[in-house]
């Protein structure tokens, strides 16, 4: 008779996944140590709702930083993958994503159970008519327009993402806290959760019944919450995941 551990009986997970889980794909995170703010702090002001939509230039800063962004190279990696695998090896697997890069949905995971809560840099919509275009072509027009409008209705365009100062989706946030509380075992992987409502799952999946594990390499707001907090590299931490919860 083993020890009572987090992963047994596990059949229902939910995963909420952070910037650090893109990191071993090229794309660098946010807040670490080689992060795009640590490392530029105003560049924060290019993903600030009221700064974007009120500045011309802070749109032309916005759509430069996306021209030749790294996730439009990137691959999903080892830590991807694993995720998918837990799926495949029959468990029930939700992903609850703050990433836009869209490389969850480029796993075997199929795209019903990866859920975006802070939306796709694939996509641009217009903020007048709602009108929504691949974002691709519109990087195409970016050299000889910077601020591109939209072609239906000359509105300012910005990616399909949440940006500071706009709300969540209100039926993603619903469908993100249900997948959470019916989680027992929740994942969160490669987040400073530091930015709010998605942070705030960790919790409502430990009041819940679930239990919480954290995988970052920092220490995070919900840590005292965990039932494990693992400090080691993502996708070695991921992998070791995947082989406990499925071999027992």
């Amino acid at each position: 008779m083993h020890e009572n551990h987090w992963s047994d009986g596990v059949t229902r997970i939910a995963v909420l996944t952070g910037a650090g889980i893109s990191t071993d794909s090229g794309i660098p995170d946010y807040r670490g140590p080689e992060g795009v703010w640590t490392k530029n702090p105003d560049a924060a002001s290019l993903f600030t709702y009221a700064n974007y939509m009120a500045d011309a230039e802070v749109r032309r800063r916005f759509w430069r930083t996306y021209v030749d962004h790294a996730a439009w190279r990137a691959e999903p990696n080892d830590a991807h993958h694993a995720l998918a695998g837990l799926d495949a090896a029959g468990l029930a697997v939700r992903v609850l994503t703050q990433n836009i890069d869209g490389l969850h949905r480029r796993t075997t995971l199929a795209g019903r159970k990866v859920l975006e809560l802070h939306g796709s840099m694939r996509s641009t919509v217009c903020t007048r008519c709602g009108a929504k275009t691949a974002t691709e072509s519109v990087l195409a027009r970016i050299p000889a327009e910077p601020d591109p409008p939209c072609l239906n209705c000359g509105g300012v365009l910005k990616l399909a993402i949440v940006l500071f100062g706009q709300p969540l989706d209100a039926d993603v946030l619903s469908q993100a806290r249900t997948i959470a509380a019916a989680s027992q075992l929740f994942l969160a992987i490669g987040s400073s959760l530091q930015v709010e409502p998605a942070a705030s799952l960790c919790s409502i999946a430990v009041r819940a019944g679930a239990k919480l594990v954290i995988i970052n390499r920092d220490p995070t707001p919900y840590d005292d919450e965990a039932v494990e907090v693992i400090r080691e590299p993502i996708a070695t931490a991921v992998r070791h995941i995947r082989k406990f919860v499925t071999d027992r």
